[in-house]
């Protein structure tokens, strides 16, 4: 039994409850409590050991939504973190464009301005401005001087797997192997001994297949010197770098800028398109900043890191496809429901051609769309997917003017 009496201090205890132990029962348990609760413990005690109990469930409950909105707010952050990362980068990326730029008009600023800049200085970024194209047209290797003058013929090879996807030879290599990759979302590879096999009626049966680690996305993978150069499945701007033979990741990048719209209105899946010619790898794609306008950059294929980037003039809107040739983009134009395909658009990153006059180029016979268009610099021809059916064009160049 247990007693008490009140003090200025507050209730004081005497001595201890004895020991009792509950009955197993639950009706055991419940008459036990009614004794508890009837017994000579005074009211106003239990009253404050109810509130005192009510107080501690009160507080258990706030505690674990607390720690709920905590956790859950951390999760928000890693999200936030890496999206802040990705626009942090994409800032450094237009600053630097916007110094370049800077820098240039600086440099041929009007001369009636009320600046006064010395006659050594100007001579010197004129030097400066000379040495940087100089470097350029070395880097490019001025030597390509050709460009497309008309689209001759068409063959359509065959007609196999979906609406999209693309095929291609390796132009870096000796060997007349063919790669197909079918649809815009996937994984294998199906590699083909020469294109005889390919036209064969059970080409699937005598493919090579290679599996990747982790999926491509779109349609602008292309494959050169033996690797695979795609974007990476789920990923804002990650191109991966893949040995076909070895089976394995050598290398991957990030391609500021790329990624948030697609690269091509009319090829929405596609987000960048890589691109082999003479000079070796580049990646298109289309940035909001530039208005949808294409943003074309050499990449370097050995180390993956950027070399140079240009803002083009040549809009994503209603453009299906696009390929680099001897240093020169054309962009490939449709209507929303298909149509003919034209190169209404070509951008020279060296400024060596007039492009403005350059006419619109027409593709021939064919009525319908492309989901992927690719340059081979080795044999000067274009392998194209064209909803479902794997074509080849053969181009017209001439001299650079």
């Amino acid at each position: 039994m247990v007693t008490y009496k009140w003090e200025a201090g507050g209730i004081q205890k005497n001595h201890t409850l004895q020991n009792k132990s509950p009955p197993p029962s639950l009706h055991g348990a419940r008459a036990y409590c009614t004794h508890f609760v009837n017994s000579d413990i005074p009211k106003p005690t239990m009253i404050v050991l109810e509130k005192c109990n009510q107080d501690i469930l009160d507080y258990v409950e706030e505690f674990r939504d607390f720690s709920q909105m905590v956790l859950s707010r951390l999760a928000g952050l890693n999200s936030y973190k890496a999206e802040v990362k990705n626009e942090v980068e994409n800032l450094l990326t237009r600053i630097e464009r916007a110094q370049r730029d800077i820098d240039y008009f600086g440099s041929v600023t009007d001369s009636n301005t009320c600046i006064e800049v010395h006659e050594d200085l100007v001579k010197q970024q004129l030097l400066e401005e000379a040495e940087e194209k100089k470097k350029l047209k070395l880097m490019l290797n001025a030597s390509c001087d050709h460009m497309l003058a008309g689209i001759k013929s068409l063959k359509i090879v065959k007609k196999t797997g979906d609406k999209h996807g693309s095929w291609m030879k390796d132009p870096g290599k000796k060997h007349t192997k063919i790669y197909l990759l079918n649809g815009s979302v996937n994984n294998v590879i199906l590699e083909f001994e020469n294109i005889m096999t390919f036209m064969e009626d059970n080409h699937t049966l005598k493919a090579r297949r290679v599996t990747l680690p982790s999926p491509w996305e779109g349609t602008g993978h292309i494959i050169y010197q033996g690797f695979l150069f795609y974007h990476r499945y789920g990923s804002l701007n990650e191109i991966i770098k893949f040995n076909i033979p070895k089976r394995k990741i050598t290398d991957q990048m990030l391609l500021p800028g790329a990624g948030r719209v697609p690269a091509y209105q009319l090829s929405p899946s596609t987000k960048i398109d890589l691109a082999i010619d003479e000079q070796g790898l580049w990646a298109i794609h289309a940035e909001p900043e530039t208005g949808g306008n294409i943003v074309i950059t050499k990449i370097n294929h050995i180390t993956m890191a950027v070399e140079h980037a240009w803002d083009t003039s040549c809009s994503s809107k209603d453009a299906e496809a696009a390929f680099m040739a001897c240093n020169m983009l054309y962009v490939v134009y449709n209507f929303p429901s298909g149509g003919t395909s034209r190169i209404q658009c070509v951008y020279d990153v060296l400024a060596a051609v007039n492009t403005y006059e350059i006419p619109v180029l027409h593709f021939p016979k064919r009525q319908g769309s492309h989901s992927t268009i690719h340059y081979n610099p080795k044999e000067k021809q274009l392998f194209a997917w064209g909803d479902g059916s794997q074509i080849i064009y053969k181009l017209h160049t001439k001299p650079k003017v």
